[in-house]
């Protein structure tokens, strides 16, 4: 038991360590409501979209992260979008539930949005611990389980043009620890146990410029920081996108992968149009020889609200 609670210390210290308190993903740019509130409608249509992510694929009680994010625009003189995030690494799961508002300004030949998100956040224990020992019960575990809930506050800003986007956010405002407690009984002994969380205060700032060298082809590098002042991951893509159909790209996440990803993109009409990508992350840190990579796929519909055309009627004057 002892080996299995070194070991899950050591990959809490990594997840700590990388600022991966919150979900990492590494199609961010296809997904900026996660990170920022204010990007809520910025599309000006409904968009749907969902990501999947098994981080370290090998290593045991690696993290698996869902994700679902809903948006709109034209509500209320901005945007507003829900999402739903759940995290699960070894016997732990986090939940994240947001609705997020944004109010919209016109500010130059761009948007800028400001927002915000508020929710509730679960961390929670299954129970079900492995011990390499063959323990089968600890007395200072909560063997049947137990989850802890909390409300969650974010703030951002996000400003775009036709081909620049910035954003400045942070996530967990309140920076609560959050905690409960019980007994378990074992050989006739009474065992009482603390299970605390604490949330992270996140900061995160990403920017994008998107280059047309020619008709066919749009060329965008971007950066993402985020940072939970302790520690700060910096990341670096350039995605290009061919006839508006296709698209490459490629990355890296500072001390930690080399990013690859690949996807497409297609109109179905005036109003529907979706996208389907897939990225490998090839690890460059200490954890490189325990495990095969990371991979996330991502799937997204936007759907464009046109208004009914309404009928007006004239009188001529000439026969008042």
């Amino acid at each position: 038991m002892k080996k299995t609670l070194a070991t899950l210390a050591f990959c809490s210290f990594l997840l700590l360590a990388s600022a991966q308190q919150d979900a990492q993903f590494s199609m961010y740019m296809f997904n900026r409501l996660a990170i920022n509130p204010a990007y809520a409608g910025m599309n000006k249509m409904l968009c749907v979209t969902s990501l999947g992510r098994q981080q370290w694929v090998g290593f045991p009680g690696a993290p698996k992260t869902g994700l679902v994010s809903i948006d709109y625009g034209r509500i209320w003189g901005g945007g507003a979008g829900l999402v739903i995030d759940q995290d699960v690494a070894g016997f732990q799961k986090t939940l994240n539930v947001k609705l997020a508002y944004s109010y919209h300004i016109r500010f130059n030949t761009g948007v800028l949005g400001i927002g915000l998100n508020a929710g509730m956040f679960q961390s929670s224990l299954n129970g079900k611990f492995i011990s390499p020992d063959g323990q089968t019960t600890d007395p200072n575990i909560p063997w049947s389980g137990t989850t802890v809930t909390t409300y969650d506050i974010g703030v951002g800003l996000y400003y775009q043009t036709r081909r620049l986007f910035a954003g400045l956010s942070s996530s967990h405002l309140p920076e609560q620890q959050i905690s409960t407690n019980g007994t378990t009984t074992y050989n006739a002994s009474v065992t009482n146990w603390d299970y605390k969380y604490q949330t992270a205060r996140h900061y995160f700032v990403m920017a994008g410029y998107t280059f047309i060298p020619n008709r066919d082809w749009e060329i965008t590098p971007s950066i993402l920081a985020k940072s939970v002042i302790a520690s700060t991951q910096i990341e670096g893509d350039l995605l290009a996108k061919w006839n508006k159909t296709l698209f490459v790209g490629a990355g890296y996440r500072l001390n930690d992968a080399i990013i690859a990803m690949a996807g497409v993109e297609r109109r179905f009409s005036r109003q529907l149009t979706a996208k389907l990508g897939i990225s490998y992350d090839v690890p460059a840190s200490g954890l490189k020889t325990y495990n095969g990579g990371s991979w996330e796929g991502m799937l997204g519909f936007c759907y464009k609200i046109i208004p009914e055309a309404g009928s007006t009627s004239h009188m001529n004057v000439r026969f008042l």
